[in-house]
């Protein structure tokens, strides 16, 4: 008996190992029919998988008997599953094709080109932030933007107020008015908005944020000639999403943030509503603060109506309503007197509107007609003075857009309104009424499947200031499935104003108005080219690296210039500023760790009356590097160090380098998670290096800040997804 069990166990067993059968498989894109490298297929229920190589092949071993679910899987693109039957009827390799996913745009498909196809496909550079970095960089700072700007190569965090934190967002060593900022394509934060449009920014309602470095005024106008930077919202599906976030940091601030998403048939619907707060914080002990005290108020709700299969629309408000108070500690607990009396507060609301009608008429036409209005009125008070304006600007825009096989067609006609008010009654009144018309065409055509081209042309007339004709020209070549390489250039401008990070400095005292006869438009031209490489090493280890190149000439700038009678008045000087430098980054991927290795060069230099020199607050050298542990949504740890330079400062000395230290760590469950994040572990403070003001505590006058000024802070927290 026992020899029949025994026999039966080796049949048994003998069953069982042979009867293990092998998939094959391509893996390709549904629309190009392009191969997806490193894309991956696992049989469900197990760890059985495989991994593509740079053709898209793959191929899974092992795969028992019987009915089996495998799930083939691409960043960026939708999941596919699909059942086999084992052993197959054949052995012939399967060619499966995935589509790109409709809410993991951040990787594939991105919205500032309007193109149809794939970032892969398009010859302009775009840099994409997606919804995966943004909740990381939400769990360190969920109350604005900056840190997941500033975390990215070539672009720099300038404060601009010692005391209210202000900041602004610098592309490759040119000043933040050059760098267009836009909210789901609307220029919401341009003129006297732009200002505080970095800090009154949450991330928590964004789904994606797409970066253009150089210029790229085609679509989009004036002002990109740094680049563009435009946050796009989340938007409705049909499963409901509901979240909130709660905040609390070791710099004595709290948020409070919740999300609701739903679509329902023909009618889809966000609501997006924060409230963030902070006491005004002082680690040095010098009396000032270097966190003000702040509250402030964000409601974002958003209509979307899907009328038929050819027309769809949505409306959206955006609202802030913030009041900032930094300066001395004292006074700011209400313990000023004589001496102890110095502020600086920050009153503003701003309200803006979104409209979108997009109607198809064919599978390869459509037309989109688009409008936003935004008020925003600021108050900035200071000792002796008060700045207090309102401005008002509409946007409006209707475009066609044609997609072929192998070309396709954007052109459009816009028209910008800006108009500034101030309250108070001066001499001096800095109010301005521009408008700016334009008409704009671009194609894309793919030439071969190695070579595709892209090209546009705008022109745009500026009441005061004349015409400006900006062509631009960027192509992409598909050297083989690990080396692509893009080159680009265009022409840029930008229209006079005074609202720039020098006046900022200054809250905007005895400034003069632009005169519009005196000034003219600032104009520029620039190029950029990278190469892009990427493969498997040891077939498991991912590695990819981006070179970038890039220059921009900027002539006869706009600066501020010191008068005799103690005012300031912008002029147009007579030279140039030439940026020029080059990006590197590196990412490499090993089971669940990621590694992201950046560095920066910028050589940004002013040519002004026959002199040269460094552009004040523009490091030479900026190195960065973070590596992130993932474990299938259950753990989230990263630690990360960042490196900046010497600066030129606008005295003429020179700010010391630095080093920045951080870690994170987040436990997540199915509906929830908790998280605590450590910034700047090294309490690495300008206030370490020397002094920032001169003068008295009563009457400050701040030197330029160049590094940290709130040191170490924890923050931790808790989401919650229902």
């Amino acid at each position: 008996m026992k020899s029949h069990i025994i026999l039966l166990v080796v049949l048994i067993s003998y069953n069982t190992i042979f009867a293990q059968n092998t998939l094959k498989a391509t893996i390709k894109d549904a629309a190009t029919h392009e191969p997806l490298p490193y894309a991956t297929a696992v049989v469900k229920g197990t760890s059985n998988g495989a991994l593509a190589n740079d053709n898209g092949e793959l191929t899974i071993q092992n795969i028992p008997n019987g009915e089996q679910t495998i799930e083939f899987s691409f960043t960026g693109y939708e999941t596919q599953q699909q059942q086999f039957t084992f052993p197959l009827a054949g052995s012939d390799t399967i060619n499966l094709f995935l589509k790109p996913s409709a809410y993991q745009l951040g990787t594939i498909v991105v919205s500032s080109t309007r193109s149809n196809r794939s970032i892969a496909n398009i010859p302009t550079r775009i840099e994409f932030i997606g919804l995966e970095e943004i909740e990381e960089n939400g769990n360190m700072n969920p109350g604005d933007i900056r840190m997941l700007l500033n975390e990215s190569t070539g672009i720099q965090v300038q404060q601009t107020s010692a005391t209210s934190a202000n900041a602004s967002i610098r592309i490759q060593g040119l000043d933040g008015r050059y760098t267009l900022i836009l909210k789901d394509e609307f220029p919401l934060y341009s003129g006297a908005a732009s200002g505080l449009g970095l800090l009154q920014t949450p991330p928590l309602d964004l789904k994606q944020v797409e970066i253009i470095k150089g210029s790229s005024s085609t679509l989009h106008g004036g002002g990109a000639i740094a680049g563009l930077i435009n946050l796009i919202s989340k938007t409705p599906t049909d499963k409901r999403e509901l979240s909130f976030q709660l905040n609390g940091t070791s710099a004595l601030g709290w948020d409070v943030i919740g999300f609701y998403s739903q679509k329902v048939k023909k009618v889809g619907w966000t609501l997006f509503a924060s409230h963030n707060n902070s006491a005004a914080y002082d680690p040095a002990n010098i009396g000032l603060s270097a966190i003000p005290k702040v509250e402030r108020y964000n409601i974002n709700p958003r209509l979307f109506l899907y009328c038929n299969n050819k027309t769809k629309a949505d409306f959206g408000v955006n609202t802030t309503f913030e009041n900032r108070l930094g300066g001395d500690m004292l006074y700011i607990q209400g313990k000023g007197d004589q001496e102890h009396s110095f502020f600086e507060r920050n009153k503003t609301n701003r309200v803006s509107t979104q409209f979108s009608l997009e109607h198809t008429f064919s599978d390869k036409l459509k037309m989109n007609v688009r409008n936003s209005y935004n008020h925003f009125e600021r108050t900035v008070t200071i000792p002796d003075y008060i700045f207090d304006g309102v401005q008002n600007s509409t946007f409006n825009e209707i475009n066609y857009s044609y997609s072929g096989e192998n070309t396709e067609w954007v052109t459009g006609v816009n028209l910008w309104t800006d108009v500034f008010k101030e309250k108070q009654i001066s001499e001096n009144l800095r109010n301005y009424n521009q408008l700016t018309s334009g008409v704009f065409v671009q194609n894309l055509s793919k030439v071969t499947d190695w070579f595709s081209l892209e090209s546009g042309l705008r022109g745009d007339y500026v009441v005061d200031y004349g015409f400006a004709f900006l062509p631009r020209l960027a192509a992409l070549f598909k050297i083989n499935q690990k080396w692509t390489s893009r080159i680009g250039g265009g022409l840029g401008y930008k229209t006079p104003t005074i609202f720039t990070e020098e006046s900022e400095r200054i809250q905007f005292q005895n400034v003069l108005p632009i005169n519009s006869d005196s000034n003219k438009l600032e104009r520029s031209y620039g190029a950029n080219a990278d190469v892009n490489y990427r493969t498997m090493l040891f077939d498991k280890i991912t590695f990819s690296i981006n070179q970038l190149f890039f220059y921009t000439y900027l002539n006869n700038p706009l600066m501020l210039i010191s008068q005799n009678n103690g005012n300031y008045q912008f002029q147009n000087i007579d030279g140039h500023i030439d940026s020029k430098g080059a990006e590197t980054n590196v990412k490499i991927g090993y089971d669940d760790f990621k590694l992201y290795l950046g560095y920066t060069l910028t050589d940004a230099v002013v040519h002004k009356n026959g002199t040269r020199y460094q552009n004040p607050l523009t490091p030479k050298h900026t190195v960065s590097a973070v590596l992130m542990y993932e474990e299938d949504d259950t753990w989230r740890i990263g630690i990360e160090a960042y490196y900046t330079s010497k600066q030129s400062l606008s005295d003429g000395t020179t700010g010391r380098s630095y080093w920045l230290l951080g870690a994170m760590i987040e436990k997540i469950w199915e509906h929830f998670s908790i998280y605590a994040n450590c910034e700047n572990l090294t309490d690495t403070r300008q206030t370490r290096f020397g002094s920032i003001y001169t003068g008295s505590i009563t009457n400050p006058v701040f030197k330029d800040i160049y590094a940290p000024l709130d040191g170490f802070v924890v923050n931790a927290g808790i989401k919650i997804k229902l």
